[in-house]
């Protein structure tokens, strides 16, 4: 008997983990961190401890890194050989994540303790911003179940948590491979967003949800997959579309960046072709929105239905558009934040309100020489390109043609107020005074010496105004003879 008592006490000094100190300096090696506790209470049967308010301490910087309320360790008598943990259970977890590029670096040490189970359900993550009065971003984790954790073992993880930004519920499961520096970490696995709303990003509004799957390194993980918003809008026109998306992109998990490779975007019988970045920059605060946009295959009707409060869009037809877009971050509405420069054509365009397009039938059959009475229907051709910054488009080159007309003007459009502001001149295949009628036409006969006269016609200076509900069209008498007007051929 006494012998089984000796073997006992020499089994508890040699393999018996859970003492204080021990324990403590599992979790610091784990971790690169000091670890420190308030209560230690061990436990026989099953073996194992509790540890109540433990904190953790960066070793070389003294950030606070985690703070547990209640650490409970189970273990079983055969784990003790084999150097396992049964089940670990993290209670009130809360863990700050320094800033992106702040230089603060872990180096684990090899630990050969293997935990079955890691449950850190109602715990809070939070990513410190790069300034210091820069909010962090928090993930409220409702749900996280680790398998098989331990230093160069396969991880397998389920977690449910709230993502911030934006705002939406996310269930998440695959593996992360063996730890070796935390870059070239493998994780794999698959995911769903619910419920996100798109309304925290001002000015656009809407419900995401999206499904895909992810691979690669902590350092390069490779997303895929779709989204679906069907009551996208932008808030100023309030005309809600159904908005799909398939996307292939990449996060940068060192900087956490993302680099969109190819995203193709449904809406009404419309695609738009996207690239870009949602990416920090040297000299800039915060994630700035790079994009590259592309459509060959759209309609006009479905991008200006976006923009217009109009229960139509004001023109239909087949578009091309060729862009770059930029959105920095902040608070500021998205309209006028958002900046874009490319060039657009419409072709075989007609507008929507009847009377506007008799005018542009009757203007074309009178360029033609032709009877207005009987004019027929014409398409419309556009072309320009355009500058929008602080919700103002500004025009270079826009080209308007018709059977007859064509005209180069440029200058403004808000899409804030939707206020016109358009120059330029317009040449028709026959005299100007043609194209009209009554007291225009005698005051047109009267000015005709003006115009500059071509083989094929005249030039004449006209000016579009108003606001988009009651445009206003009218000569532009102001301008000179053979004034040369603004054109841009980018």
């Amino acid at each position: 008997m006494p012998a089984i008592v000796v073997v006992i006490v020499v089994l508890y000094v040699v393999f018996w983990p859970f003492t204080q100190q021990r324990v403590l300096q599992q979790l610091s090696q784990a971790s690169d961190s000091n670890v420190l506790t308030q209560e230690f209470h061990r436990s026989y049967f099953p073996p194992g401890c509790t540890l109540d308010d433990v904190s953790f301490q960066h070793e070389k910087t003294g950030a606070p890194l985690i703070h547990i309320r209640k650490l409970v360790i189970r273990g079983s008598y055969l784990g003790l050989v084999e150097h396992r943990l049964k089940r670990v259970v993290a209670v009130g977890m809360q863990i700050s994540i320094p800033a992106f590029g702040s230089g603060a670096k872990f180096q684990s040490t090899t630990s050969n303790i293997v935990i079955d189970e890691l449950i850190a359900d109602d715990s809070l993550l939070e990513f410190q911003g790069q300034e210091p009065e820069a909010k962090a971003l928090r993930f409220d984790i409702h749900r996280a179940d680790l398998h098989t954790v331990g230093f160069g073992k396969t991880m397998a993880f389920q977690v449910a948590f709230h993502n911030p930004n934006p705002p939406g519920e996310i269930d998440a499961s695959g593996t992360i491979g063996a730890w070796m520096s935390g870059k070239e970490t493998p994780v794999s696995g698959n995911y769903t967003l619910r419920d996100a709303d798109l309304g925290v990003y001002h000015g656009i509004a809407g419900t995401l949800s999206s499904t895909g799957v992810f691979h690669g390194t902590i350092k390069h993980i490779n997303v895929g997959g779709k989204t679906d918003v069907p009551d996208f809008e932008v808030r100023k026109g309030r005309h809600k579309v159904h908005l799909t998306t398939n996307f292939d992109a990449y996060v940068d998990g060192d900087r956490g960046d993302t680099f969109l490779n190819k995203v193709q975007a449904h809406f009404g019988s419309s695609e738009v072709m996207v690239q870009g970045s949602i990416a920090g920059a040297p000299g800039r605060k915060g994630k700035f929105t790079d994009l590259n946009l592309y459509a060959s295959n759209a309609r006009i009707e479905d991008i200006l239905a976006l923009f217009v409060k109009e229960k139509h869009a004001p023109m239909v037809g087949a578009t091309t558009i060729k862009a770059k877009a930029e959105i920095p971050p902040g608070p500021a509405p998205f309209l006028k934040k958002v900046t874009l420069a490319g060039t657009f054509t419409i072709d075989e365009g007609n507008f929507t309100k009847p009377q506007t397009q008799t005018d542009v039938n009757k203007l074309s059959a009178g360029a033609r020489g032709e009877k207005k009475a009987d004019a027929q229907p014409v398409e419309s051709e556009l072309s320009s390109y355009v500058v929008l910054k602080d919700g103002t488009a500004n025009f270079t080159n826009l080209t308007f043609h018709v059977p007859g007309v064509k005209a180069h003007l440029y200058g403004t459009y808000s899409i804030l107020n939707y206020r016109i502001n358009l120059h330029g001149p317009m040449r028709v295949d026959t005299k100007i005074a043609d194209t009209t009628t009554g007291f225009k036409a005698f005051v047109l006969k009267l000015i005709n010496p003006i115009f500059k006269r071509r083989r094929k016609g005249e030039i004449v200076p006209v000016h579009i105004g108003g606001v988009y509900d009651h445009p206003t069209f009218g000569i532009d008498l102001d301008a000179k003879p053979g004034k040369k007007y603004q054109r841009s051929h980018s």
